[in-house]
């Protein structure tokens, strides 16, 4: 996450009702109903955006982009490749689209997810199936990985939060900025959090990472080797490794366990077993 910009190796889902705050430059982006995105947005692939949907700045993709009826483009639409454009679509910096221009209202975006996710989980078997998913993807099946935000249905995300209404789940060396908020929170490792988290349910840090704020969750919280927090820590009960580092007070009701290098991580079901 930069100054304005989200910067994505990968592909970006932005589901219905969502709002951001930020630019975004990705290798394909999709984006639901009534997505609002404040700055650019710039794809290596292809570009889907639903209907009802504003973005703030310019669009440009290297391939091919399907606009949705009713989008507001406040800036220039730049397509290298073919368009699909819905009616009543509103783009005040002019176009350009160096491919075939059809005006006709795209397949939605739900129905291209699902044949997206089917192509990403690999769960079809039959012949015609995966023949049909490769003629729709063309060059761009194999490149389509687990490197991406999914951001779920009427998230928020700003320069001050980022807030979704259900689990998150951030990967290997990510760089975020804002206080989280969500039903659960999951980091794996050498990520970067400049802001706070607080959750319903568990808090599990991995290796590496680095929190600039507090944690407070309702439920347990576990600190792998090697990470900082520099905040406080208030949760139910609280597993840190040894080798991780919280900087503020630690309070959990539930107790806390100091894991020793070589201890497995212990489970849900183990910590709340403990009677400290």
């Amino acid at each position: 996450m930069e100054e304005h910009t989200i910067v994505v190796d990968g592909d970006v889902i932005a589901g219905n009702h969502s709002e951001i705050r930020y630019g975004i430059i990705a290798h394909s982006t999709i984006l639901g109903e009534r997505v609002i995105i404040s700055g650019d947005l710039t794809s290596t692939g292809d570009t889907r955006i639903d209907i009802w949907s504003q973005v703030g700045g310019n669009v440009k993709t290297d391939k091919n982009a399907y606009i949705g009826e009713f989008v507001t483009i406040d800036g220039k639409l730049v397509v290298k490749g073919d368009l699909d454009i819905g009616n009543d679509v509103k783009i005040n910096g002019g176009f350009e689209a160096k491919g075939w221009i059809v005006v006709r209202n795209p397949v939605p975006v739900i129905v291209y997810l699902f044949l997206y996710i089917s192509e990403l989980l690999r769960l079809g078997k039959d012949e015609a199936v995966e023949k049909a998913l490769e003629e729709l993807f063309e060059d761009d099946a194999e490149s389509i990985g687990f490197n991406s935000l999914i951001i779920p249905n009427g998230s928020k995300i700003s320069m001050d939060s980022i807030k979704v209404p259900s689990n998150a789940i951030i990967g290997h060396k990510c760089r975020l900025v804002g206080n989280i908020r969500a039903t659960s929170l999951e980091i794996a490792t050498g990520t970067t959090l400049y802001g706070s988290i607080r959750t319903i349910q568990d808090v599990k840090l991995g290796n590496d990472n680095i929190i600039h704020g507090n944690i407070i969750s309702r439920g347990n919280v576990y600190i792998a080797a090697g990470t900082h927090v520099l905040g406080e820590v208030n949760a139910q009960s609280i597993t840190i490794h040894e080798a991780a580092r919280v900087d503020g007070v630690m309070r959990a009701p539930g107790g806390i366990i100091f894991e020793r290098e070589g201890d497995d991580p212990l489970s849900d079901s183990e910590m709340m077993d403990l009677d400290i």
